[in-house]
């Protein structure tokens, strides 16, 4: 199993952060245009612990790939998590943890994912997925300081 913990600090009240995350129509402005993200269920604007979100990716070769989330807890301006349902991983862990500090909100990232222990999922892993995930959160931050910067 891998493991992934990213933070970055926004310039941003706590409000103003937990209003962009905790909204579903607000992930594919952080997520990477090649990866051409779309939500196929009708959801709310904002979260709720039970909340199931459907999604088309299409992460390697334009391949399209059915990810079917489920919010699993929710505590406001505090955290929230999402497991996957249905997808690419065996295993899909996310943990979003929100902070206010002197200068911000100190957004906290901890994810758990599996690709399965089977030689074709090793390869993938070595390959591309590992890669890609690094890459989405480097994707994430960069958009998020645009998005943030007063």
């Amino acid at each position: 199993m891998k493991r992934i913990h990213y933070q970055q600090l926004l310039p941003i009240s706590i409000n103003e952060a937990w209003d962009f995350f905790s909204s579903p129509k607000n992930l594919n402005l952080i997520t990477p245009p090649d990866m051409v993200f779309e939500i196929k269920n009708q959801v709310p604007d904002k979260m709720y612990k039970g909340l199931i979100i459907q999604y088309k990716v299409r992460p390697f070769l334009n391949i399209p790939l059915t990810w079917v989330t489920e919010i699993t807890q929710v505590e406001e301006k505090h955290f929230f998590i999402d497991e996957q349902r249905i997808g690419p991983y065996r295993l899909w862990h996310h943990e979003h943890h929100f902070e206010q500090t002197a200068n911000g909100v100190l957004v906290t990232d901890l994810l758990y994912y599996s690709i399965g222990k089977s030689l074709l999922g090793w390869l993938a892993g070595v390959l591309f997925v590992h890669q890609k995930v690094r890459n989405v959160f480097k994707y994430r931050e960069h958009k998020l300081n645009e998005i943030f910067s007063h």
